[in-house]
């Protein structure tokens, strides 16, 4: 009877046995078909990581120019007039080639002072602000007290205070009129309310 049931056990076994040993070997060849293509990704991410080549106008190398024939065969008024010491003077072409080089830095140094000019005027704007809200705290702080007509030290703090915020309006303005001098035309600014009495 032993023997029967070992039988019959195995027997039930067996095909559940091979039914779960067949996943597992489909399952091993799908995780070495898995590393295959993992493998296989990694390899053409580093080819693809090579930065492609873009060509601009600072990577080709300007084409030699010739030099002009018609300057060697210009009529003599344009080139040059020979002053009575025997040295070439310039000619009116060249001495314009020299003043438009001096006319773009002259150009080039005006946007320049234009954008330091703007740059102190928002740096100031900002002081100003800042100090417009600080007088208007210490106002409604001084205000606030019941006793503040006896408070020297604080009227005095916030005469200081204005006295510093007047002088900070006037560099603004100042400064604002010296970049609408330069050209420079500054956005208008939302007002800033009026200061608490």
């Amino acid at each position: 009877m032993r023997n029967t049931t070992m039988v019959r056990t195995l027997a039930l076994i067996l095909p559940l046995a091979c039914s779960f040993a067949l996943p597992l070997a489909a399952q091993d060849s799908q995780n070495t078909s898995v590393a295959d293509a993992a493998r296989r990704s990694r390899e053409q991410k580093k080819a693809s990581t090579k930065p492609a080549t873009i060509i601009t106008n600072d990577t080709l190398t300007p084409a030699p120019t010739p030099a002009p024939a018609a300057a060697t065969n210009a009529p003599t008024g344009q080139q040059s007039a020979v002053t009575a010491e025997g040295v070439a003077a310039p000619t009116g072409s060249n001495t314009a080639d020299q003043n438009a080089p001096s006319a773009a830095d002259e150009a080039e140094k005006k946007k320049k002072d234009v954008e330091d000019l703007k740059q102190q005027v928002a740096a100031l704007q900002g002081e100003v602000d800042l100090v417009q809200r600080s007088l208007s705290l210490d106002q409604d702080a001084f205000y606030s007290k019941p006793d503040f007509s006896n408070d020297k030290d604080g009227k005095a703090k916030l005469d200081a205070e204005q006295a510093d915020l007047k002088q900070k309006q006037d560099d603004l303005a100042q400064l604002k009129a010296k970049l609408a001098g330069l050209g420079g035309v500054e956005e208008p600014k939302a007002p800033t309310p009026p200061a608490k009495p």
